[in-house]
C-alpha cells in the first residue's frame, strides 16, 4: 500500500506539464572548458573572459604553467602527470614542444599576439637607460641583481643574449619558474631589475615599467592557443580560440603591453 504522501506526490506529477519534464530529462549541462596558460598572455586573457563567458554560456575553468623549462609548474610537465586541459595559450617555442610530443590536435594553433622582451624596476627606483645596446650593456654590468624567469624568456637570456654581450661572468642573474615570481621579488626590493616579457611587466603594482628591449637584442615571442589532443569539448574550444582572436581582443591586447599579430 502507497503511503498517503507518495500518493500526493504521484497526483502531483500529473498535473506537470509535459514540456518542463522533457527539459529536466533532455536539457544538455553547460560547456566548460580547462585552460592552462602561461603568464605572457595572461594579463589580456583576464580581461577577455568574463566577456566571453557572458556572451557564449560557456563556462572556463583557468589554471597557470610556464610555457618552457623544468619543472612541475610547466604546462609540459602539468599534461604529461594526467592534469586535463582543453585549450593551451603559451609561446610558440612552447608550444613546438607540445606538438613534437603529440599533446596539440594538429592544425588547431593560432596566434594571438606578440610580447617583445622589456625591463621593470622597483617602484621608485630611477629608471636606467636600456634606449641602445651600449646602454642596456652598461646598466646590466651596474645592476646588482637581474631577476628572469626561467621559461623561454630566460632560457633566451641566460643561454644566447648574456653570453652575446660578453657579461654573462660579471652580472647576478636570479632565474625563478615563473614570470609573476620575478615580479612579486622585485615589488619586494629583493632584486634590482627584471627582464621578461613586456606583458608580465605592465599593470604590475609595486614595479615600474622602463621599457622594451633595442631591437638589436630583441625577442619577440609569438604566443599561441591550441587544442589537446583528446578533449571532448572541441567545439566551445574552437569557440574561445576566435574569441580571442576577434576585433575584440583588440583594445585588451594593446592594454597589455603586446603587439597585435598580422593578418
Amino acid at each position: 500500500m502507497k503511503s498517503r504522501s507518495l500518493e500526493g506526490l504521484d497526483t502531483s506529477l500529473k498535473f506537470i506539464p509535459l514540456f518542463l519534464i522533457s527539459l529536466v530529462v533532455i536539457s544538455p549541462a553547460s560547456a566548460e572548458l580547462q585552460v592552462i596558460i602561461s603568464g605572457g598572455f595572461s594579463g589580456a586573457y583576464k580581461q577577455m573572459l568574463p566577456t566571453f563567458e557572458k556572451t557564449t554560456g560557456i563556462k572556463v575553468k583557468t589554471l597557470s604553467g610556464a610555457s618552457q623549462g623544468s619543472g612541475p609548474q610547466t604546462i609540459k610537465y602539468q599534461l604529461e602527470h594526467g592534469t586535463s586541459a582543453d585549450v593551451v595559450i603559451l609561446s610558440r617555442e612552447g608550444l613546438t614542444e607540445l606538438i613534437s610530443n603529440n599533446k596539440i590536435m594538429l592544425g588547431t594553433d593560432v596566434d594571438l599576439a606578440l610580447a617583445p622582451l622589456g625591463v621593470a624596476v622597483t617602484s621608485g627606483i630611477s629608471k636606467p637607460d636600456i634606449s641602445s645596446v651600449t646602454s642596456l650593456k652598461h646598466t646590466l654590468l651596474k645592476t646588482k641583481l637581474i631577476i628572469v624567469p626561467g621559461s623561454t624568456s630566460g632560457i633566451y637570456l641566460t643561454n644566447d643574449l648574456f653570453p652575446r654581450l660578453g657579461v654573462s661572468e660579471s652580472i647576478r642573474v636570479k632565474v625563478t619558474e615563473r614570470g609573476s615570481q620575478a615580479t612579486t621579488l622585485l615589488a619586494r626590493g629583493e632584486a634590482d631589475m627584471a627582464i621578461q616579457p613586456s606583458s608580465e611587466l605592465v599593470n604590475v603594482p609595486g614595479i615600474d615599467y622602463v621599457g622594451r628591449l633595442p631591437d638589436d637584442v630583441q625577442l619577440v615571442q609569438v604566443f599561441t592557443a591550441a587544442i589537446v589532443n583528446g578533449t571532448n569539448e572541441s567545439a566551445s574550444a574552437k569557440k574561445l580560440i576566435q574569441f580571442l582572436t576577434s576585433d575584440q581582443a583588440i583594445s585588451p591586447i594593446k592594454d597589455n603591453g603586446l603587439d597585435l599579430v598580422k593578418k
